[in-house]
C-alpha cells in the first residue's frame, strides 16, 4: 500500500480521484449542525478535504470554525470556493501533530476512513487531547468492509467501540437514519463526549 502522506492526498485531489467526495455537506452532519444554537463554539474539521461542512457552518453564521488538512490542493480549492473563510482558521498541518489548541466540537467526515487502520487508536487519543473538557466528537464512520484495499478503510461498530469506550461517554453511536442514499445502512452516526 502507498504511504498515505500529504503528497499522496494532494495527487488524489489534483486528479479528482477522491471518490467519496459528495460535493456538499451530508445530511447527517447538516441535521446535527442545524440544531446547534451557539454560533461561537470552537469547531475543528480535521482531514477537511474540500470542507463542505466548514462552508455550510460559515453560511449559518458560525464564527469560530477551523479546518485542518496537510494536503495543499484541497485547501487551495476551499479558499478559492469560500474566500470569506478566515485564513487564520485554516490549519495546513498534520492532524496528529496539532497541539496547543482545543475545541468544543470536532466534526468527523471521511477523515477516519482515510487514515491507515494502524493509526485508529492514535486518532481517538488525539481527538481526546484536542477537545476541551466535556467537548464532543460528532460525525460518521463507515460500518462496512470494502472489497478493495483502502482508502477508504471500513470497519465495524464493535471494533470502533474498543478504541474510545474508555475515554468518551457515548451519547449516540447508532446506524445513521438519514444517510445519503449510497451510504444508507452502512454508516454509524456518533456523538461522543470527552470524559476525564
Amino acid at each position: 500500500m502507498e504511504t498515505l502522506d500529504a503528497s499522496y492526498w494532494n495527487n488524489r485531489y489534483k486528479s479528482k480521484n477522491d471518490g467519496w467526495d459528495t460535493g456538499a455537506v451530508t445530511t447527517p452532519l447538516k441535521t446535527y449542525i442545524d440544531q446547534l444554537t451557539d454560533k461561537n463554539i470552537s469547531i475543528l474539521i480535521p482531514g477537511a478535504g474540500n470542507a463542505y461542512e466548514a462552508e455550510y457552518l460559515l453560511q449559518q453564521g458560525f464564527s469560530n470554525v477551523y479546518v485542518c488538512d496537510f494536503a495543499p490542493e484541497p485547501i487551495r480549492s476551499f479558499m478559492e470556493r469560500v474566500p470569506l473563510f478566515p485564513g487564520k482558521n485554516i490549519l495546513m498541518a498534520d492532524f496528529f501533530e496539532l497541539a496547543d489548541i482545543n475545541f468544543q466540537l470536532i466534526l468527523e467526515q471521511t477523515f477516519f476512513c482515510a487514515i491507515a487502520p494502524a493509526l485508529r487508536k492514535r486518532y481517538f487519543a488525539q481527538m481526546h487531547r484536542l477537545l476541551k473538557p466535556r467537548g464532543h466528537l460528532v460525525g460518521l464512520l463507515f460500518d462496512t468492509t470494502f472489497e478493495h484495499e483502502g482508502p477508504p478503510f471500513g470497519g465495524t461498530k464493535n471494533e470502533y467501540l474498543e478504541y474510545f469506550s474508555s475515554t468518551f461517554a457515548i451519547k449516540t453511536f447508532e446506524t445513521a437514519y438519514n444517510s445519503i442514499a449510497p451510504r444508507a445502512g452502512r454508516e454509524l452516526f456518533m456523538n461522543l463526549q470527552k470524559t476525564a
